[in-house]
């Protein structure tokens, strides 16, 4: 039977992350950013004066990606880069006032954002969906594990692992009781 992708919980965090870029995109387009300049500028708010690398490393990015957002960023006026004192090879990253300042708006952007990604969902199911996600990203940004019994994970049919997967709960359920 081949893979149902479509009913796999990796398509609908593709799916969803797709959307969340591009409603975010349209918040930030309103204040003058594109997707992922915000992240800059909150790495800077959080400890301003890092070098290009310390940025690629924060943002989890290639450096060539950096130097074209810091680029973009300087010719905005929101950002600046000064040689280090230390050593002339290094350049730090600076925020300017007017960078400071639209950190602010891309604050309100993203709590927009948070509240209407998370709209109907109660404050219990929103708690267990950032623990959820803290740990697919952990699982995905380890290495690649390439035992071949792993591909026995994804055949069979995905409706009855799920119901498989309930009725076991529902067995560790009447064992924690008895």
């Amino acid at each position: 039977m081949a893979f149902n992708y479509k009913k796999s919980i990796t398509f609908r965090l593709l799916q969803a992350a797709k959307a969340q870029r591009a409603r975010s995109g349209s918040h930030l387009t309103r204040i003058g950013l594109h997707p992922g300049q915000e992240l800059v500028l909150k790495v800077l708010a959080d400890a301003d004066g890092r070098t290009m690398s310390q940025l690629a490393l924060a943002l989890g990015v290639q450096p060539p990606t950096v130097t074209k957002m810091v680029t973009r960023l300087s010719s905005q006026g929101y950002v600046r880069r000064q040689v280090s004192d230390t050593d002339g090879r290094l350049a730090r990253v600076h925020l300017t006032e007017a960078g400071r300042e639209l950190v602010t708006s891309v604050d309100k952007a993203w709590k927009r954002l948070e509240r209407e990604a998370m709209s109907g969902l109660e404050d219990k199911d929103r708690k267990k969906l950032r623990k959820l996600l803290r740990q697919v990203e952990k699982n995905l940004s380890s290495s690649v594990d390439d035992d071949p019994d792993h591909e026995a994970d994804l055949d069979g049919d995905d409706d009855k692992t799920e119901a498989e997967g309930k009725a076991g709960s529902a067995d560790k359920k009447e064992l924690s009781a008895a």
